[in-house]
């Protein structure tokens, strides 16, 4: 018992100084430009590791991404990089904040009813950068509450352009709705919600349509998913202008929901031998991606930092409007049916393409397979901007400046990823990488396209698998083996450390996830259509 105690107690105190010490003085020359460097993140909606055209094997089809293939070879490929959930609200406030669900609040998605968001007690990336002079611009999916304080421009961004929530969470008009087709807003969603549900059809999404926020204030209801591409370039590009202009460093995030339910427009049509739609909508958006590099180029290129990844990986129960996963199958699962993507700690779920560009800081064509995490943005950015985090909280990521930078493999010894949807509890670190090597406490229950589920089965002892010979999570290794002994007794002292960290933190925030109709955004309260187009 006392043995047990003093490794309890050895790993708290090394897990505790990983977690405080998340803002490191890395290089002198890092901490003392003159000019503080410009911040672009990418972060694209349901995207899949193997949809990146530079992470393919040679031989395979041909490559959607060409633009982020280009940064990739300008730039830095991280492979083993991770989204610190597998589902769209917890990815979002951990990158934001550099914190766990569990310490953050949000463990779950929001609804379009949500009264509350990620918890007011709770600072972001974008109010520190701000309050250190910076100006912050959001283009994109939020998806933290879209209610009076919880809105992106209540949270940071000087500016707004983009949707509250994922776009099939409302009607549109064009192109309709979603794939598989659903019927679009006109007459009106409650009228077209009525009709569906005498008919009994429920799948489509038409009590509210998808507005179009700038600002606090909705400008387009519903909004035109064929434009939104559009509108999302020329704003991303006048932010760098107007950034520019005024000689101020910026952070800009843009969250890109093209791959959640893909829809491309006509100018983007699918063809057959191109991929079908999937890939239409995975060239639009890497067009967009395209043209901020090109504009942040022109503008300061030796001075600005683009970071390119996943909020987590592709939704497999869409089946041929879902991304691929690469290698990383998850084929224990997959082989007793259930998904292995999207909502679950298989590697499908959480391992996310990733590529960072800066030119003449960031070595070109160079690739780190440094264990890295969303979790590490937070720390890393403010860093590299010599700006401190607020003193009173814990944070979960780590500065991965010297991976970035000077080509270094220390990313993180440990990570945790938590339970996002399928089984088990909302935000529990239910599986634990360590090294190589990844513990699991408790899978199945996530839908599969074709409707498979799997069955919920806890695993205790964990089953562990070697991903250095095992990229698709195929064979667990024998628990009588040193191998694994040796393996599952420094899992549960770290998992064990950073579950008493939690419990012990005084700055945990709790978020409020109560929903009421009259939440949901609306242009016109008084109409139930929330229509702002006139129709012709």
């Amino acid at each position: 018992m006392a043995g047990s105690v003093f490794l309890l107690l050895l790993a708290g105190t090394l897990l505790c100084g990983l977690l405080f010490h998340t803002v490191s003085h890395n290089e002198a020359g890092d901490r003392t430009r003159t000019r503080r460097p410009n911040f672009i993140i990418i972060l694209a909606d349901d995207i899949g590791w193997g949809d990146l055209g530079a992470n393919q094997q040679a031989g395979q089809s041909s490559s959607q991404t060409p633009h982020l293939d280009l940064m990739a070879q300008q730039g830095m490929r991280l492979t083993d990089f991770h989204s610190p959930a597998s589902t769209c609200s917890p990815s979002r406030a951990a990158l934001l904040t550099g914190r766990h669900g569990l310490r953050n609040g949000v463990t779950h998605n929001f609804a379009v009813g949500s009264v509350g968001g990620l918890p007011l007690s709770e600072n972001t990336l974008a109010e520190i950068l701000h309050q250190g002079g910076y100006y912050t611009a959001m283009i994109g999916k939020w998806h933290l509450g879209h209610n009076g304080p919880y809105s992106p421009t209540n949270r940071g961004f000087d500016y707004y352009l983009g949707i509250p929530y994922s776009n099939d969470m409302g009607c549109t008009d064009l192109p309709g709705y979603d794939l598989p087709s659903c019927p679009p807003c006109y007459p009106g969603p409650q009228i077209l919600h009525n009709r569906l549900k005498r008919s009994g059809y429920s799948s489509c999404y038409t009590k509210v349509a998808l507005p179009l926020f700038e600002n606090r204030t909705i400008v387009e209801q519903p909004l035109d998913l064929w434009r939104l591409t559009q509108r999302y370039t020329s704003t991303a590009l006048n932010v760098i202008h107007t950034a520019r202009e005024r000689g101020q460093p910026f952070l800009l995030y843009v969250a890109l929901a093209h791959m959640h339910v893909p829809l491309s427009p006509p100018s983007y049509a699918p063809h057959p031998s191109e991929g079908g739609v999937y890939a239409a909508s995975l060239r639009e958006m890497d067009g967009l991606v395209g043209a901020i590099k090109n504009a942040s180029d022109a503008s300061d290129k030796e001075n600005t930092l683009i970071w390119f990844t996943g909020d987590n990986g592709p939704w497999e129960q869409k089946c041929q409007y879902a991304g691929s996963v690469g290698p990383f199958l998850g084929k224990w699962q997959t082989s007793r049916g259930g998904g292995s993507a999207k909502r679950t700690t298989w590697e499908g779920g959480h391992r996310v393409p990733t590529v960072s560009y800066w030119p003449g800081r960031v070595p070109a064509n160079s690739t780190s397979s440094a264990l890295l995490s969303g979790l590490d943005i937070f720390p890393t950015l403010l860093s590299l901007a010599g700006v401190n985090p607020p003193s009173d909280r814990r944070y979960d990521g780590i500065d991965a400046t010297d991976v970035l930078l000077h080509g270094k493999e220390t990313g993180n010894e440990f990570l945790f990823h938590p339970n996002s949807g399928a089984a088990g509890k909302y935000g529990d670190l239910q599986t634990v990488r360590l090294g190589c090597h990844k513990a699991f406490y408790i899978t199945g229950a996530a839908e599969a396209c074709g409707g498979s589920k799997g069955r919920q089965e806890l695993h205790d002892p964990p089953m562990i698998f070697d991903l250095s010979g095992d990229k698709g999570e195929e064979t667990p290794l024998d628990p009588t083996t040193e191998e694994y002994k040796e393996v599952d007794e420094r899992v549960r002292r770290w998992r064990e450390a950073l579950l008493y960290d939690i419990a012990t933190d005084q700055s945990v925030s709790t978020a409020d996830y109560a929903t009421d109709q009259s939440a949901a955004p609306c242009c016109d309260p008084r109409h139930t259509a929330c229509r702002c187009l006139t129709l012709g």
